[in-house]
């Protein structure tokens, strides 16, 4: 093998390419990176045995082959080296050569034929988005998944595909977001697949804000995103997603709308007053005010209030401030429509989009209860 690349387009690769390699792999193999010297091009591959990425880049191939090298060191290496070309060879399958100029290294490596054999999605179904689109869906997702939850389905984020139409959820049992978009595929293709939230983060690393096409390949266990050079494979999470439109009411009695910056600021200065155990603030609805109040014995309290087109009867419910917070970053618009029944049943979030966002309630004796003094005045 020998192949001399553009550093800049190395450091590239290196960038896109770094944190699919696990920090403790689970066998040696895992911690190297696959370089491969064929046709013109240096494709780097990295694999955590879950999520896998290959990544093409432009170079001139003196001599075709491969090898495996540790991928830390080989990209400390890299980063650190001031030529603007490097070249790359390997005369054996255990070691590279890596020269820039006068400059010379020597890095052990290990036999291709040890690294995994990347996934082949041929002939599986392909669904092609936007860029902006797929990282919109992904982005207003990922955030309400779980993170090691026991119940194994909910560290992933659910694609449904049904009458032609692409419909992704998250959610941890205490928040979920939902949306859709359509899609121009076959009528007859549909499924359920739970994509990791390590492949959901790279994906959206990937993705740019631009209209160019992307493809989603899915097999009934992989699912592989080609971006241009790049290529982005994953093992799906097996078993049964839950049933969300279980958790997501038909009926709202009260919708009426907030002004989403002001709701935020508002939110951020009451959440201080919460606890470690307690992450709980009061929310007080009554005709034209919503009051927000937080009490910690530690801390202190918190209370602040602000105008809101509500119009019933006056509802005490309670909300996770942070969890809250982070529906509003992922929506949309100047105002956002909250709907609600009851103190004891979920809110809903919608905005000018497609996406929903539901937020469970929690206990009331969890939150202070109100004063009969009024709140105090909002602050932004």
């Amino acid at each position: 093998m020998k192949a001399v690349i553009a550093k800049v387009d190395l450091v590239n690769v290196i960038a896109k390419i770094q944190n699919v390699v696990p920090s403790k792999p689970a066998i040696p193999i895992l911690a190297n990176v696959l370089l491969e010297a064929i046709d013109d091009q240096l494709v780097v591959s990295a694999t955590d045995l879950t999520v896998s990425m290959r990544y093409y880049v432009d170079a001139k191939v003196i001599e075709e082959g491969s090898i495996a090298l540790p991928a830390r060191r080989f990209f400390q290496l890299i980063r650190e080296l001031t030529a603007p070309q490097i070249k790359i060879s390997a005369q054996t399958n255990e070691a590279a050569e890596i020269t820039t100029g006068t400059s010379v290294f020597k890095i052990n490596g290990m036999n291709k034929s040890e690294f995994p054999q990347l996934p082949d999605l041929a002939g599986a179904p392909e669904i092609a988005f936007s860029k902006a689109v797929l990282k919109e869906m992904f982005s207003k997702t990922l955030f309400a998944a779980a993170r090691e939850d026991s119940r194994f389905t909910l560290n992933g984020v659910q694609l449904q595909i049904a009458q032609q139409k692409a419909t992704f959820i998250g959610t941890d049992g205490k928040r979920l977001s939902k949306i859709s978009t359509s899609v121009a595929i076959d009528p007859s293709l549909q499924g359920s697949y739970v994509i990791p939230l390590k492949a959901v983060e790279e994906i959206i690393k990937t993705l740019d804000e631009s209209d160019a096409p992307v493809a989603l390949t899915l097999a009934y266990d992989k699912v592989a995103l080609e971006a241009g050079p790049l290529t982005i494979i994953s093992k799906l999470l097996a078993g049964q997603y839950p049933d969300v439109d279980r958790v997501i009411p038909e009926k709202v009695a009260h919708r009426f709308s907030m002004h989403r910056e002001e709701l935020m600021a508002l939110l951020r200065q009451v959440s201080l007053f919460t606890s470690d155990t307690s992450n709980s603030v009061r929310f007080a609805f009554e005709t034209g005010q919503l009051h927000l109040m937080a009490v910690s014995h530690e801390i202190g309290e918190g209370r602040v209030s602000m105008p809101v087109d509500y119009s019933g009867p006056k509802i005490d419910i309670a909300f996770n401030p942070f969890f809250f917070l982070d529906i509003l970053r992922h929506s949309k618009d100047e105002t956002i429509s909250f709907g609600l029944n009851d103190a004891h049943n979920p809110g809903i979030v919608t905005d000018s989009t497609n996406a929903l966002f539901v937020i469970m309630p929690m206990r009331l004796n969890d939150s202070p209860a109100p004063r009969e003094a009024a709140a105090a005045n909002a602050t932004t």
